[in-house]
């Protein structure tokens, strides 16, 4: 979750909503992302569409059955509809999303299997996002 936030803060610094995503396979790091939305001028670059790419670009396939994503923020549903689709089996994320999180409106877009942990980290993703939406108000 540390490197999740490191891309998080990259994100902060470019003026981008602070989340970060890397996917680990077999325990080693395999994508590293943030968002980009404003960068790419695209709705869809969040940091997990970003990292789920990636991955399956290293791996060479679409599914990333080995795999372990870590986001500082709960997805989204389109993240969620995404990690499901690439039957993603184990997600970690920091803080909760109460507004735009999958949990509120997609609670089974991820895989069925998936094993699913909220909180790592928590308060220093919170706090990330946080400072960025306070400067920006």
């Amino acid at each position: 979750m540390r490197r999740a936030l490191d891309e998080a803060r990259k994100a902060f610094d470019k003026g981008e909503i602070p989340i970060g995503a890397v996917v680990v396979c077999r325990g080693r790091i395999i994508a590293r992302a943030h968002n980009l939305t404003e960068t790419l001028c695209d709705v869809t670059a969040h940091a997990e569409m970003q990292a789920i790419t990636m991955a399956a670009n290293e791996l060479g396939g679409k599914y990333l059955t080995d795999c372990t994503l870590y986001v500082t923020v709960e997805p989204c549903p389109m993240c969620a509809g995404a990690l499901g689709w690439a039957q993603v089996p184990r997600i970690v994320y920091g803080a909760p999303d109460e507004k735009r999180g999958y949990r509120e409106y997609a609670p089974r877009a991820m895989h069925p299997k998936a094993q699913i942990i909220g909180g790592i980290l928590e308060e220093e993703c919170r706090q990330l996002m946080q400072e960025f939406f306070r400067q920006k108000r």
